[in-house]
């Protein structure tokens, strides 16, 4: 007989989280993201984590954490009411309906503080979740992180009246 996969969870953002969001950020970018960065990209990339401009980005932010067991998976911060600013997956969850879960959230929420609709920049990693779910490319964007460039697309996605 086939165990059953956990529930997953959210609760919001506590200042403990910081460790262990930051090892997901990490752990995230260093597996997921190698077909569309290069090393040195991912390494600057991820040494953000380890700032503590990292942990305050995610209080100031309206941050979802996904669990399942009770642990962090995933995560997910709105910033203002109109952009989500981070969106990351542990690898060993990625492709189990764990950012769909933040993704919905963050939109059901911006919806109900009047936003008419949400952009990200997101990574070339993340583009093709983000255009499955109705986000539509609005520009390309090169951005400096610790001395290396990285590309990336905002997108924009019309929340309808449903959310």
């Amino acid at each position: 007989m086939a165990q059953a996969l956990p529930k997953p969870g959210l609760r919001p953002f506590l200042p403990a989280d910081v460790p262990m969001l930051a090892a997901i950020f990490a752990a995230s970018i260093e597996e997921l993201t190698g077909d569309d960065y290069n090393e040195a990209q991912q390494e600057a990339w991820m040494i953000a984590a380890e700032d503590e401009e990292f942990g305050r980005q995610l209080a100031s932010d309206l941050t979802l954490i996904a669990t399942l067991d009770g642990s962090p998976v995933g995560f997910a911060s709105l910033r203002g009411n109109d952009h989500i600013r981070m969106l990351y997956v542990h690898p060993a969850v990625s492709g189990q309906g764990i950012a769909t879960m933040l993704v919905d959230a963050l939109e059901k929420l911006a919806g109900s503080r009047g936003a008419k609709s949400l952009t990200v920049d997101a990574s070339d990693t993340a583009q093709g979740f983000f255009a499955k779910r109705g986000y539509a490319a609005q520009q390309r964007n090169s951005v400096t992180v610790n001395d290396e460039w990285l590309a990336n697309t905002t997108m924009k996605k019309t929340l309808g009246a449903a959310q």
